[in-house]
Order: structure tokens, then C-alpha cells, then sequence
């Protein structure tokens, strides 16, 4: 046992490490730890020395996983029984506190037990019942995208405030599985300028200290705190102490936070816990112990002014499997969260522009709810399968908001646009990103045999390039209109479709053998479904070698649902083979190739999509899968050399070591390079998947797993046994590839990665009259790396926040050009800032805010 001497030569004992191999993959364990404190008769310890010389916090907690191993409702129980034991102890100890974190909670009780709000309220008001964590829940950190992050504080700060009347100042998030660098500014903006975590401990992440401060790409900062040992303890405190003190006391500070109580489960502190702190109390040479919160720990080291590290990375990893368990879930969150976004867009600038209802309460319900499955044992996919189902119906309700909201917004834009000739078909599209796109748009329209030919126009009648393909139905008379269409930034455009004779289409996309081409690129299929893809201005291949891209790996993953100790997915055991590939599209817009091939009981389809002038390439992928304890990966070998992996992380982005490891991303992954001398790189899209890996030139997307529902080691499963396996069945989910000469931010990733999410809306028009123009714009930014990320109403207000990230890692000096309320904003950004904007609805003044949308 090794031991670490103090300045008097006592000596405290340390943990060893111990490496050990499980299935190929490196895990740390530690050696138990043999007390080096002598016991007396009485069973009081006997300290060194030093021991007096710190001073303990004794954090009253109980970690409430709302669901886990058990369904939201009752969840709601065991928040009403914990916080009632809370408010039993307090009134039997007279210094008792507590800390609880979640605004959901305290909602719960308001709406259940108003008698208990209040008495929650006095001992809040007495310093004894210390709010934290300001959030709707203890989210994954991780998965939600950078504005769920900021709605967590939003909804939770104002909840806090509207029913304790105060904001958590101390941001708490123990158990959560990993934490992406950019919180720090998102926390400051929140007004919580101290973190305390758990996750990743000692043995999975090294730090230089567990109180340091922690700074996201900004230079935002936050002091932060990692827990020692657990936030739960149910046993005599004691022991706890002595662990601390055992492991932990070679660090900048002497004060310690140490929590206590029962947890998961809730319970919280127990009157064993409480005893044992007042014994502790009177014990010659014990650390100082009190009873206290997370807030008057902080204001005591604030005062310190210690000199301690920082920290500037993510704080990862914990539990790797979690990015890719549970694919409904994960693609429901992805899926929501965009819908919202553009829907509270078009309802915001719709309400001002051309007197569009914005349905407030509605999209705050909502958004509560998305809020609420991005607790990390939801989100993170290790709760029980009958919590799925909720989750379903969840994201359900939200998609169903968002999309009502925004056909009725559009709708009544639609109305006020004319469209006057009964002999025509009319639509409208919606561009709802703040530029302006290219796209080949599609839309279903009654077009039958009389038609002897179309021709599709804008609203100034310029020819569109358009074709025809088979509708989604064999009844009637219904085809798919696909054409060729820019909008403007942040607005619309009329199309008329007539029967009239076109324009033939120049330079549009062939298909011959298992080729596909059109001007930028040419593709070709391999017998076992990969593709590749010629470059044609740089006259090279996409991928390495004669390596193909979007190979599908299967790799042996034994582990357990969270993946616990495992770092990386690399063992590879076969692939999906035997293609059939067939074009069930073609057409001088855009040419469709399926491809569908098969592994073990499982099928995978994936139609590829080139259109006429497009330097991205789409995939629908659909996944039949039946797979057990295996992992599927699509593989892309970039063909460059000396390669640079960047992911998309919440509000932001980060580069990561490329060495195989599996890492959480968002929407994209990009690898960037050298190319015969020069930079050269692809970036991969997707809309609902969060697991990747990056090995040298290697970039994989985490598909799928197979593992068994909540599935915790050391339990082992018995091939005798009847499990309920994750992820059986049928997924679909989208993807984009972007080659791309010179870096992703010279190719505005970030921007095509906001059309992916957030694509033109068509909507039918019919035939009347109107007054509104045939076309028009309602906001510009002047700056491509300057991304507007969310547009809505205040939440006490009729004025427009809206919010920008600089998306680049580049200082700009940018213009929003705010043309639906006639006003102008210029400002500075930092690289990676995160601004808000107010504008006041009746005068038009604009103002700089936080993310409370406070000044």
C-alpha cells in the first residue's frame, strides 16, 4: 500500500491502481483500501494530527433518478416522500440542510401538495434547503444540442423563481455521463457560475485537481467541483470522511464537499447519517463537520482566493455505450428538439410579420417534455423498455406541436399570397434558415394523363428544372413534383406547376451501370453495397485506397448497456454483404440508387441521392435489425493524410485525438487532411445518431447495439435466459456526405448542417386572392459563420429573442438584419459565442441579454 507523508510525516493511506484486461479492453480497478485510522473501544477513530487542519461540508442529498429501473410515475412518488423526509429531519435537527436539485420536482409538488411548497419555501427562505442544479432535470450533458442545453435553465431558472422565488446560483449534475466543454459559458448565462459533477472519476479521467475551473472555448469559466467517492452514503459518515481524507487530501484546498444520504431511489438523509455527523462533531482530532449546502461551501472557498488549476477540455468519459443505446430515443430527441426550433421560428417572426398566432404555453409544454426524456437515464437509453414507450409517446406529442404549429403559421402566410389561375397548381416554400438555399424540393400533386406536359415557374415566371416520379400512393392520380428552387434567406417563394412545355435540362444527373453522376462527382457500388466516389476538381477518389465508403462493420460488443470500462468498439467480425443494387429514380434533377444488403437476420437499405447541382450526397438508410451483444458502424477511410477530427459538440465544436476511441458528436463528424499537398476532407451528417470514432484517416458513425435492456455488470447474462433486447426491429434515419477542398469552415459545415436539420417547407396553396408579395425575406445575417440558432417569445413578453453562435472558432463583427420588425443589430462576437438578443416587440430596440433573457 502506498502511502503519501503529510508536512509532519504522518501518513495517509492512497489507493492503488491495478490494470487488468477484460475482453481485450483495458479497465482500471482499484485496490481495496485498508484504513490506516486506529479504532478505540468506544469505535471512535483515532485521527493523525493533520486531520483537524480540514474542514468538512456534509452535503444532506438524495439523487432522485425519476426514471431508471421504474416509470416516471413513480418517480413523481418517491420526489414527494423524499422531500417529505427532508422536511421531517430538518424539524428533528435544528441545523439539518438539504440540497435537491430539478425543477420538475418542486413542479410536482406545487401541483400535488401546495401545503408542502410552502413549508419548502420557509426552510429555502432559512438557508436550509439549498435549490441547485437550475435546471428542468439532471440531463445528459451530451446528447441534447447547444439551445436544449440553454432551455434546461430557462424553463428550470423560472420555474425556481416563480414558485421558491430565487434562481440556483450552483449548476449540479452528479450522475450524468460525460460533459461536453462548451457548458461553462452556457452555465454563466444561466447565472450559475459554480458546477459540481461525479462523472468521469478518477480512474476514467485525470484532472490535476477535483476543485479547478473549468473553460469552454469562449473563455467562459466555471469553479468546479468533482464529488469524491458518491453522492450517496447511507452508512455512519465517518467512514466517508475518512475515505476522503484517505484519497483525496493531496489537493489545492482543505475544505471538502462530502455527500450523504440515501439515493436513486431518493430517500435521503438517514437518521443514522445525522447521528453519526453529531458524533463526529465531538471527536478529538476529527476533521471540522458541519452540516451544510453547496452554496455556503462555494462562498467560503470564493473567499479563499486559492490558486487553482484550470481546466479547457471536455470533462470525459463515462459509460460510451450510452451515445448509441436505445435509437428511437435518441433519434426522437434530435428529431424534436429541430422541430421546435423552426417551428417557434416561423411562429415569432410569423407573429410579427403577417399576424401569425405564436402558441407559447403549447411549445413550453413541449419543450418541458423533451426536457424531461433528456434525464440521463432516459436520453442515455439504460431505463426500463416500458419508459420507451412513454419516451415515444412523448416525442410524439412534441413533433405534433411543433408540426402543427408550423403548417398553421405557414398556412397563414399561404392565404395572403395570391394565387389566382384555376388552371394551375400552387405552392409555397418556406427557407426557415437566415440565408439563402438551393435545394431540390418535392412535393405530391394531383397530375394525371390529361396533363400532356408541365412546366414548373417562380413568382417572376422563370422555368424551374423540374421531373416526375411516383407518389407515396397508388390510388388517384398523385406524382411527386421534384424541382429545382432557391429562396430567399429567412423567407419564401411561390412555385406554379401548369401545363405548358419546359425548358430541357442542361448538365443534370445521369445513372449508367452502377454509376451515378452528375458535375461535381461521379459514384459507383460495390458488390457488398459500399460506395465510391470520384471527386472531379481534384480528380481523386473520396476514399482511401481501393477501400470503399459507408461500410457496414458488425463488431463484437459483449458489454453491458452502459458499455461500462470500455473505450473503444474495434473488434471486428464481418459486414453486411451481398448487395442489390437498383435505381428506382431517374431523372434529370435527381437520381436515386438502392442499395440493400444483408448480415446474419439483418437487412440494411440505403437509398442514395445525387441531385443536379449539389456538392452533397443524401443516404436514407433503413435498418431491419436482429442482431444480439454486436454493434454496427459505418466506416468512411478519408483519402488524406495527416488527418484532424473534429466533432460537433453542444453549441460548438471540438477536436479530438483520432485513436479509435469511441466520443460523443451531435449532428456531424469531420476528418480533414492532406491531399496530394493540399487540405482536403469530408464531413458526415446525420439526424438521429451520437455515437462515433475516429481511427487515423477512419471516420465511423455508432449505428447501432444490441444490447439487453438496463443490463448492469458484474451481472451476467445466461444464454438460458429470455432477455428483451434494445433496438430490434426497423429504424430509419437520414444522412448527408460532404467532400469538401479545404477545411470544414471554409465550406460553412455548420450551415449545411442547419438545412439538414432544417429543410424548405412546402405547403399547397389554393386558388384565391391576396395581397402580399410572391416572395420575400424577413432576416439576414451578413456573416456565414454567424448561425441564428433559435428565434422566440420571451417568456413574460410579446418581444423576439433571438439567438446567434458564432460557429467557427473566429472573432466576427457581425449584422443582423431584422426586416420583419424594420431594425438592425451590429455586435462583436467572441470565437464561439453564444449572444441573445431582445428586440422589443413596440419600439424595435434591441438589446443583448442572457439566456433567461434577462439584461
Amino acid at each position: 500500500m502506498k502511502k503519501s507523508k503529510t508536512s509532519s510525516g504522518s501518513s495517509f493511506s492512497r489507493r492503488d491502481f491495478l490494470t487488468r484486461t477484460v475482453a481485450g479492453t483495458a479497465m482500471i480497478a482499484f485496490a481495496p483500501v485498508n484504513a490506516i485510522y486506529a479504532t478505540n473501544s468506544d469505535g471512535k477513530i483515532s485521527w493523525p494530527a493533520e486531520a483537524s487542519n480540514y474542514r468538512f461540508h456534509m452535503i444532506g442529498h438524495a439523487h432522485i433518478d425519476p426514471v431508471w429501473l421504474w416509470p416516471w410515475a413513480e418517480g413523481m412518488s418517491v420526489v414527494h416522500s423524499t422531500f417529505q423526509s427532508a422536511l421531517d429531519r430538518m424539524n428533528e435537527t435544528p441545523d439539518f440542510a438539504f440540497v435537491a436539485s430539478s425543477a420538475q420536482f418542486y413542479q410536482w409538488v406545487a401541483e400535488n401538495d401546495p401545503q408542502m411548497l410552502i413549508e419548502i419555501k420557509k426552510r429555502v427562505e432559512e438557508g436550509r434547503w439549498n435549490i441547485v442544479g437550475g435546471w428542468w432535470v439532471e440531463p445528459d450533458v451530451n446528447i441534447p444540442n447547444g439551445e436544449a442545453m440553454v432551455r434546461q435553465g430557462l424553463y428550470g431558472q423560472k420555474t425556481f423563481e416563480r414558485l421558491l422565488g430565487r434562481k440556483a446560483k450552483i449548476a449540479f449534475n452528479p450522475d450524468s455521463f460525460g460533459h461536453a466543454g462548451t457548458l461553462p459559458q452556457i452555465l454563466n448565462l444561466q447565472g450559475m457560475k459554480h458546477y459540481v459533477f461525479m462523472r468521469p472519476g478518477p480512474h476514467e479521467k485525470e484532472i490535476p485537481a477535483d476543485l479547478f475551473w473549468w473553460e469552454s472555448p469562449d473563455g467562459s469559466k466555471v469553479l468546479t467541483y468533482r464529488i469524491p467517492i458518491s453522492y450517496n452514503e447511507t452508512q455512519p459518515v465517518n467512514r466517508r470522511v475518512e475515505q476522503v481524507l484517505e484519497r483525496f487530501h493531496n489537493q489545492p484546498m482543505k475544505n471538502f464537499m462530502a455527500f450523504y444520504g440515501a439515493g436513486d431511489h431518493g430517500g435521503g438523509a438517514t437518521k443514522e447519517n445525522i447521528k453519526s455527523i453529531e458524533q463526529l462533531k465531538t471527536e478529538n482530532g476529527a476533521p471540522e463537520i458541519l452540516f451544510s449546502t453547496m452554496e455556503k461551501y462555494f462562498e467560503e472557498i470564493d473567499n479563499k482566493n486559492l490558486e487553482l488549476p484550470t481546466v479547457n477540455e471536455d470533462l470525459q468519459h463515462h459509460a460510451q455505450g450510452c451515445y448509441t443505446a436505445e435509437i428511437e430515443i435518441k433519434k426522437g430527441n434530435r428529431q424534436s428538439e429541430a422541430a421546435l426550433v423552426t417551428a417557434e421560428k416561423l411562429a415569432a417572426v410569423g407573429s410579427q410579420a403577417w399576424g401569425a398566432n405564436y402558441p407559447k404555453s403549447e411549445f413550453s409544454v413541449a419543450w418541458q417534455r423533451v426536457l424531461f426524456l433528456q434525464f440521463h437515464d432516459s436520453l442515455a437509453g439504460t431505463s426500463l423498455p416500458e419508459h420507451s414507450a412513454t419516451a415515444r409517446e412523448g416525442y410524439g406529442f412534441s413533433l405534433d406541436t411543433a408540426h402543427q404549429a408550423t403548417y398553421k403559421t405557414i398556412q397563414k402566410l399561404e392565404w395572403q399570397i395570391p394565387a389566382e389561375d384555376p388552371e394551375s397548381e400552387y405552392m409555397v416554400v418556406f427557407n426557415p434558415n437566415t440565408w439563402k438555399v438551393r435545394k431540390t424540393v418535392e412535393y405530391d400533386f394531383n397530375w394525371n394523363d390529361r396533363h400532356k406536359s408541365s412546366r414548373v415557374e417562380d413568382e417572376q415566371g422563370n422555368p424551374l428544372p423540374h421531373q416526375w416520379a411516383p407518389g407515396t400512393t397508388e390510388t388517384g392520380s398523385r406524382k411527386k413534383l421534384l424541382t429545382e428552387v432557391t429562396l430567399p434567406a429567412f423567407g419564401y417563394r411561390q412555385l406554379r406547376l401548369m401545363d405548358a412545355d419546359s425548358p430541357s435540362i442542361k448538365d443534370g444527373v445521369t445513372v449508367s451501370n452502377n454509376t451515378v453522376e452528375n458535375i461535381f462527382y461521379k459514384i459507383s457500388f460495390s458488390e457488398n453495397g459500399e460506395i465510391g466516389i470520384l471527386d472531379k476538381s481534384t480528380g481523386d477518389e473520396v476514399f482511401a485506397g481501393k477501400q470503399k465508403g459507408c461500410k457496414a462493420i458488425i463488431l463484437d460488443d459483449p458489454s453491458d448497456t452502459w458499455s461500462h470500462d470500455v473505450k473503444a468498439f474495434s473488434d471486428e467480425i464481418g459486414a453486411f454483404e451481398d448487395a442489390k443494387v437498383k435505381v428506382i429514380q431517374n431523372g434529370p434533377v435527381k437520381a436515386v440508387v438502392r442499395v440493400v444488403s444483408t448480415y446474419g437476420n439483418s437487412t440494411l437499405t440505403i437509398d442514395w441521392s445525387l441531385s443536379k447541382t449539389s456538392r452533397n450526397i443524401e443516404a436514407d438508410v433503413s435498418l431491419d435489425w436482429h442482431e444480439h451483444l454486436k454493434m454496427l458502424k459505418f466506416s468512411f477511410p478519408v483519402n488524406v493524410k495527416a488527418p484532424e477530427a473534429t466533432y460537433e459538440v453542444p453549441y460548438g465544436h471540438i477536436v479530438r485525438e483520432a485513436n479509435g476511441d469511441e466520443n460523443p458528436g451531435q449532428r456531424w463528424i469531420d476528418i480533414t487532411g492532406k491531399q496530394n499537398g493540399k487540405t482536403y476532407g469530408l464531413t458526415v451528417m446525420n439526424d438521429a445518431k451520437y455515437g462515433y470514432s475516429v481511427n487515423e484517416n477512419d471516420a465511423r458513425i455508432s449505428v447501432a447495439r444490441s444490447a439487453v435492456f438496463a443490463h448492469h455488470r458484474p451481472k451476467k447474462l445466461s444464454p438460458e435466459n429470455e432477455y428483451r433486447w434494445m433496438d430490434q426491429g426497423i429504424h430509419t434515419f437520414r444522412m448527408l456526405l460532404v467532400p469538401h477542398s479545404d477545411s470544414w469552415k471554409e465550406n460553412n459545415v455548420a450551415m449545411t448542417a442547419e438545412e439538414f436539420m432544417a429543410p424548405p417547407i412546402c405547403i399547397y396553396q389554393g386558388i384565391h386572392g391576396g395581397k402580399l408579395s410572391k416572395s420575400d425575406s424577413f432576416l439576414k445575417v451578413d456573416k456565414t459563420n454567424i448561425i441564428v440558432t433559435s428565434i422566440k417569445q420571451a417568456e413574460d413578453n410579446s418581444d423576439i429573442i433571438v439567438r446567434c453562435v458564432e460557429s467557427s472558432g473566429i472573432p466576427t463583427t457581425a449584422s443582423i438584419d431584422l426586416i420583419f420588425a424594420g431594425s438592425k443589430w451590429s455586435g462583436k462576437f467572441r470565437a464561439c459565442e453564444i449572444k441573445s438578443l431582445r428586440l422589443n416587440s413596440y419600439s424595435g430596440k434591441v438589446s443583448e441579454v442572457n439566456v433567461l433573457e434577462e439584461l
